[in-house]
């Protein structure tokens, strides 16, 4: 029995509502199995591909490239009768004798050959163009479009300004920094923090702790410690709003934003809250290694509660990131550097200090609550004793 099946944009992630058309991996009237890639769609998280839920033929691709589309919209129709068809016309109909183009490629007219050499087309060239004609003869009509082509190539060489297409994922991207910082009023805090005795310790521990745990003993590492402790005291920071309703978590899912080649991914650690710093150090070594090797799935990038952006490895030190909508708080980590630090016993000492940014929703919290905030991860990295 045929039937024609609809092929709908499935939810990709707890947060994610719509995706941005990235590639078709087959052509109307192909045939596509059962779970092969049908197409290819990307968010502000990440890209997916989207599996052909029968086997048939592909009847007509209803969402075209680089369109969003929302969650349940159809992307496609696939026909199981014109499968059959297509099965039942290459067993009866024999193989049509083909026609060589080189039969007629040598044949110009002379028309053809008076454009040609008006346009300064040597023969060579001419050649390689595809005719559209008899027998793959070339038409005026191929000549001509050639030349239209080829003019615009050149003009756009020669033009000052280069015109790049935004890909999927940055279009995603700019769609969701545009509602998180246009919804959300945000208001930015930031802390100098002395990293000294962390820094000492990284030193002194991560080649040990590299054999024993196979991850980085990193930086990012103890301040994801010091900010699970602070969530505790300041659950608001670990919340989202939903309309008039703050939504308050008692997990903590930790965003660790991640640069690859085509933007920017955030993996998400879930339940740090419960583990320890080599698990933390393991996960987030692991997500991120995904996120570079394209091997995040939808269940790695959704349900996140806090991010944080670590643009110190560009040697910037302060920077206010945008809030990951729909939370309602992140944490933006400097570059560290060496300054001057005079003591209470009014001694000078070297130290390694890092600038700390809290970005946060300003309908959630007020700024004190925010500076309490902020004063107590200070105070947790501060104080921290190591592994």
């Amino acid at each position: 029995m045929s039937e024609e099946i609809k092929v709908l944009l499935p939810k990709l992630g707890e947060s994610i509502h719509s995706a941005i058309i990235v590639q078709w991996f087959k052509k109307e009237g192909e045939v596509v199995q059962l779970d092969e890639p049908l197409l290819e769609v990307s968010t502000d998280k990440i890209n997916s591909e989207i599996p052909s839920p029968i086997a048939g033929v592909l009847q007509e691709i209803c969402a075209k490239v680089d369109q969003e589309v929302q969650v349940g919209e159809l992307l496609a129709t696939i026909s199981t009768e014109a499968m059959q068809t297509k099965k039942n016309l290459e067993k009866n109909t024999p193989s049509p004798v083909s026609i060589s183009a080189e039969q007629n490629q040598d044949f110009f007219s002379p028309a053809l050959l008076r454009l040609a050499r008006e346009n300064k087309l040597n023969l060579e060239e001419l050649q390689k163009i595809i005719g559209t004609g008899s027998g793959g003869r070339i038409t005026k009509r191929d000549l001509e479009l050639y030349l239209e082509k080829r003019t615009e190539k050149e003009e756009s060489s020669l033009q000052p300004i280069e015109r790049l297409q935004m890909t999927g994922m940055r279009k995603a991207i700019a769609d969701n920094m545009v509602r998180s910082f246009y919804e959300a009023p945000h208001a930015t805090l930031i802390t100098e923090i002395d990293i000294t005795d962390v820094m000492q310790c990284i030193q002194k521990e991560k080649q040990s702790f590299l054999e024993k745990y196979q991850a980085k003993l990193t930086l990012t590492s103890f301040i994801a410690r010091a900010l699970i402790k602070a969530l505790q005291e300041f659950p608001l920071l670990n919340s989202s709003l939903d309309k008039d309703t703050i939504l308050m978590k008692r997990f903590i899912n930790l965003g660790i934003a991640v640069s690859v080649e085509q933007g920017l991914l955030v993996p998400v650690l879930k339940g740090a809250q419960d583990l320890p710093l080599p698990k933390i150090a393991q996960g987030i070594s692991e997500l991120s290694h995904k996120a570079r090797t394209g091997k995040l799935i939808p269940s790695d990038v959704t349900e996140g509660t806090i991010t944080i952006t670590n643009f110190g490895m560009s040697g910037v030190q302060i920077g206010i990131p945008i809030i990951r909508y729909p939370e309602v708080a992140i944490i933006g980590v400097g570059a560290s550097y060496k300054k001057v630090v005079p003591r209470e016993d009014d001694s000078l000492a070297i130290c390694n200090m890092v600038n700390l940014s809290l970005t946060f929703d300003h309908r959630v919290l007020d700024g004190m609550y925010g500076c309490a905030f902020l004063n107590a991860l200070k105070h947790h990295l501060e104080m921290d004793k190591g592994l």
